[in-house]
């Protein structure tokens, strides 16, 4: 393939990008937020414009990984760091797994139009609870504690929110790939 076809191939032209740029110089809430927010509208544009039959579609045998489990992981990663742990929210458990079923957040991604709305309505309002609790905190220094890490600030969890979801896209660009041959950006 020569770089004029795989350029063909890619998601979009990068002046046609729906993402938001990251400022080039913002404080460090500010970066960290928008480095976030560009994660996260990556890993919604690689679910776009798919079927609930596409987002359901698994990796390879053995792996349960899928973009539509992806995007239920991520609203309970999302849930577990923002609202039960920053937020000490204790009841709000993992909406797509459980203690008995850690994996059920990829198990569970059916090839469904109702399961497909339950985990984007899922995974955007947990991105919208935490935008909104970053905005508001006094400081990216309040801290919860951890159960194996001991207090955890809330720029531990903005930076490793980012390295998850650059994980997770790195898997979803290989989905999106498989099922229709875009490649990433």
């Amino acid at each position: 393939m020569t770089g004029a076809e795989a350029r063909a191939d890619m998601f979009i032209e990068p002046d046609l990008d729906p993402r938001t740029d990251p400022p080039a110089q913002a404080d460090e809430r500010g970066t960290l937020s928008a480095f976030l927010r560009w994660q996260r509208e990556t890993l919604e544009l690689k679910c776009a414009d798919l079927s609930p039959e596409q987002l359901a579609r698994r990796a390879v045998e053995p792996s349960t990984m899928s973009l539509l489990g992806l995007i239920r992981h991520m609203a309970d990663v999302e849930r577990g760091w923002f609202r039960r742990g920053m937020a000490g929210d204790k009841d709000a458990t993992p909406v797509f797994s459980t203690k008995a079923e850690p994996d059920l957040d990829f198990d569970g991604a059916v090839a469904d139009p109702e399961a497909v709305t339950q985990a984007l309505l899922a995974w955007r309002g947990e991105i919208a609870f935490a935008e909104r609790f970053v905005a508001d905190a006094r400081s990216l220094d309040i801290t919860f504690e951890d159960k194996w890490r001991g207090d955890i600030s809330l720029r531990w969890v903005l930076v490793h929110m980012i390295e998850e979801y650059a994980r997770h896209n790195g898997h979803a660009d290989l989905l999106r790939e498989r099922i229709d041959g875009r490649l990433g950006q």
